[in-house]
């Protein structure tokens, strides 16, 4: 069976999107590439420099002439791609908390978000990806041969985050997550550069309720009709 090249999958936070990406670029044998490593591999390099975050100008400088390159997973230490600036390997330093606490910020810049759009691109053009993200199907890839756009509610997903949290052994209150997610979404979708929302030609999946492997069987039997 011939899969399609391009798979977008786009969805608000902590909607399921990544792991759900994953299992369908495992199955394929394709890249599983989340586009928000990339704002966290910029927004990781700002403070590395000593930039301030608040100072648009020089991050978007910065993400205009540093090349980011995300590569099937070289190291079997939990990775689930490689994150290279420049060719340094920061696939786990972007994971820091004060990434996490910046990278909204980062994110939101007209200028950021277009550097980092053509470099998105440039992967997606060699195919066998599924990329996911909050505007793949709408700006980044718009001619990707498949969209999904997996939803569910605030409540759903934020009852998701704390559990995640918790296994981690993190201690979390559900409240300030729910309340946090709401912020997120609000900034996500308000944006005036790509603003978080489905694509028209998108298959929209409400994961309430649902499990991973019913939500996949569901993309996978999308994916077969496509043939």
């Amino acid at each position: 069976m011939k899969w399609p090249e391009v798979i977008a999958i786009d969805g608000p936070a902590a909607s399921g999107k990544s792991t759900l990406a994953k299992k369908i670029a495992d199955r394929l044998g394709y890249l599983f590439f989340d586009t928000g490593v990339m704002y966290r591999a910029i927004t990781w390099l700002v403070l590395a420099r000593g930039i301030a975050p608040e100072d648009e100008l020089q991050v978007t400088r910065l993400a205009e002439r540093t090349l980011i390159e995300v590569r099937p997973a070289s190291i079997p230490d939990g990775r689930a791609c490689d994150i290279l600036i420049e060719g340094q390997d920061v696939t786990w330093e972007i994971r820091q908390p004060e990434v996490d606490a910046n990278v909204s910020v980062v994110s939101a810049y007209p200028g950021v978000r277009q550097a980092l759009t053509m470099q998105q691109r440039r992967i997606g053009a060699r195919g066998r990806v599924v990329m996911v993200g909050r505007d793949i199907g709408t700006v980044v890839l718009p001619e990707a041969e498949v969209k999904i756009y997996l939803d569910a509610s605030v409540e759903e997903r934020a009852r998701r985050r704390y559990k995640e949290m918790e296994a981690r052994g993190e201690v979390v209150d559900y409240d300030e997550i729910l309340a946090a997610m709401r912020r997120r979404d609000e900034i996500d979708s308000t944006r005036k550069v790509a603003p978080l929302r489905p694509a028209e030609d998108a298959v929209t999946i409400d994961s309430d309720g649902k499990t991973l492997d019913q939500v996949f069987e569901e993309v996978m039997c999308i994916l077969a009709s496509r043939n």
